[in-house]
């Protein structure tokens, strides 16, 4: 797991949270059409949920076995192919990937993981995608 990541109990954070999560959720299900609709039933602000609605998962029981990662990519030929075969070479597959097209030499690329078989930590799979040639930045975007 990422080092910038904690699990913590719930019990010993604020309740607005998990109320945060429940508005999501209503969101995702469509049981609430609009985020005004999704905090009023929780009993939260808008502004509280735009603060945290990025920031706050609650963990599924395979918690970290998929994970999300947005790459900034230089317009090189060969780039994505290092990093296909350094995901198969850890163990990971490939739940999906998107590559937008280059803007000034530069093309971002979206990839989901499923690492439930991945060889090593998440961190490592972090530096060892920033170390490949062309590979400007690696960032964890979700994990569940």
């Amino acid at each position: 797991m990422s080092s910038e990541y904690l699990i913590v109990s719930q019990k010993i954070l604020p309740a607005f949270y998990d109320k945060v999560v429940q508005a999501r959720t209503l969101l995702e299900t469509k049981k609430c059409r609009s985020v005004q609709d999704a905090v009023k039933q929780v009993g939260i602000s808008r502004s509280t949920y735009y603060k945290y609605k990025d920031f706050i998962f609650r963990p599924s029981e395979e918690f970290g076995r998929r994970f999300t990662f947005s790459m900034m990519l230089e317009d090189n030929p060969g780039i994505l192919s290092k990093i296909l075969r350094l995901v198969s070479e850890i163990g990971a597959s490939i739940v999906t990937i998107h590559q937008d097209i280059p803007i000034n030499h530069s093309a971002v690329v979206v990839m989901t993981l499923d690492g439930s078989h991945m060889n090593g930590t998440i961190d490592e799979l972090t530096k060892s995608l920033s170390d490949i040639e062309g590979v400007n930045s690696v960032e964890l975007m979700a994990m569940e």
